[in-house]
């Protein structure tokens, strides 16, 4: 193979990523991104010492495109977060197979550290603190993190919610009536109205 050319951190993460994006997270390796940038897997050694930290390259490519800006101080804290809340869907809605890093990596990057730190100041401004404070970050990230998921592999208007609909009414009748309410809720619809419940509870 030629002399592998002098590489950035935001090419090996681009690389990365394009490996994600394709194949699934199980393909991320040294090896399968030495492949995508055209290059020998001991060549890549030279740039990061192993897949620890090239997923941890990943997580700042993807949370990197997220805009951490606090929002204009005049609006409700509620209609705040949910501004934060939606951009941290749609950087990472862009790439799901990255999803389960960004969890496991989140606390060291800084562009996630960012996020959090505004949507904290939001929080603390609205008067909410301490141990409260603890548990509605972690209650927004969890959110985020499976609405996610969950418009990706179990989607209102997928396959699964006409296999419910099609149950035996006597059986599972709230089941079934809320299947076929279901179908005509869009992705929007359903992911900022399951954060407004979950603001009006940490409003409370």
């Amino acid at each position: 193979m030629p002399r592998p050319r002098s590489l950035t951190q935001g090419q090996l993460a681009a690389a990365a990523v394009a490996v994600i994006d394709r194949d699934g997270l199980a393909a991320l390796s040294m090896r399968t991104v030495a492949k995508e940038l055209g290059m020998s897997p001991m060549g890549l050694y030279r740039y990061v010492a192993d897949r620890d930290e090239l997923e941890g390259l990943v997580v700042e490519h993807v949370l990197g495109s997220v805009d951490a800006t606090p929002p204009a101080a005049g609006a409700p804290w509620q209609e705040r977060i949910e501004i934060m809340a939606g951009r941290l869907r749609d950087g990472v809605a862009a790439h799901p197979e990255a999803v389960p890093l960004t969890v496991t990596h989140r606390h060291r990057s800084l562009a996630g550290l960012r996020w959090s730190e505004t949507v904290l100041g939001i929080l603390t401004e609205a008067g909410i603190d301490g141990g409260r404070r603890v548990v509605a970050l972690r209650a927004l990230h969890g959110y985020v993190t499976g609405a996610i998921q969950l418009e990706r592999l179990g989607p209102l208007a997928g396959e699964g919610t006409a296999v419910i609909a099609a149950l035996p009414e006597d059986r599972f009748p709230h089941l079934t009536e809320t299947a076929r309410s279901a179908g005509g809720i869009g992705p929007d619809e359903e992911f900022f109205g399951g954060l407004r419940l979950l603001l009006r509870g940490l409003g409370d």
